[in-house]
């Protein structure tokens, strides 16, 4: 087995592959070339950063939704879907009343990505995308499957792991983490409209980083009452929660993931 390692910078972010496979290299690096493609074309049509996407277009009132490529109403869907399983607290509206994806697009576009390498027969891999992580399942016996938590910068002296998590045995291949540490305050609270600030960071685990990134964002914008949604479905995922005074609360079974290393 030999490892590989590719960074892909996209959506204003780094995404990088690294993994283990026998294929020969040629195969490997067109492998990676067809998962990143998937990574551009999302950004191509749903970034609000560029003035000719699919999405700015429908922003400034120049076409319809009807008009668009069909992924369009198809991540749409998504969104309200993912809208009504956080009971609200996920909206893909921005402050403006725009439609805007992003909370979503990422790691939508991060798992179409994997799920590419994997059909073209890479399956023993792990994504950073942006910071969220998305393992692949067939990682190589022996190798540990252990993800640090970062410490929000707000509240640590220096920067360092807040914790490892150890994904060994569970049926959890995905971390995402929303929070102010890089971005500043930018998740705001869909039923107040005020910018979200009761905490400083989210750390979801899930069974894939969709539902990863979406509860974290969620979570975050809902505050005080993120732990009691959190709860809800514990078992399809487990969370981290940290305050702007440093305290932290974890949903019921989240301790049983701390590394023992």
């Amino acid at each position: 087995m030999r490892e590989f390692r590719h960074t892909e910078f996209c959506m204003g972010t780094a995404f990088t592959y690294f993994g283990r496979t026998d294929r020969p290299s040629a195969e490997v690096e067109a492998a990676v070339r067809s998962s990143a493609q998937i990574l551009h074309q999302a950004d191509e049509i749903f970034s609000l950063y560029k003035p000719e996407s699919p999405l700015s277009r429908l922003a400034r009132g120049e076409t319809s939704l009807e008009r668009l490529p069909q992924v369009v109403s198809e991540v749409w869907d998504l969104c309200e879907m993912w809208g009504e399983r956080t009971e609200g607290w996920f909206k893909p509206f921005n402050q403006n009343n725009m439609f805007d994806p992003s909370g979503l697009v990422k790691t939508w576009a991060a798992e179409n990505a994997c799920l590419r390498l994997e059909e073209l027969g890479i399956t023993d891999f792990a994504m950073n995308a942006g910071g969220d992580i998305r393992l692949s399942k067939n990682i190589s016996e022996g190798i540990p499957k252990r993800i640090g938590i970062s410490k929000p910068v707000s509240i640590a002296e220096k920067a360092g792991a807040l914790t490892v998590l150890d994904l060994n045995g569970s049926d959890y291949y995905a971390v995402a983490t929303s929070g102010t540490a890089e971005r500043g305050e930018h998740i705001w609270n869909p039923k107040t409209g005020l910018v979200s600030n009761e905490l400083v960071q989210v750390t979801v685990v899930a069974k894939d980083i969709v539902t990863a990134d979406i509860f974290a964002t969620a979570a975050f914008a809902a505050g005080d009452q993120a732990l009691a949604l959190l709860n809800k479905h514990v078992g399809e995922l487990q969370a981290l929660l940290v305050y702007p005074n440093g305290d932290l609360q974890a949903t019921e079974g989240f301790t049983k993931l701390f590394s023992p290393v």
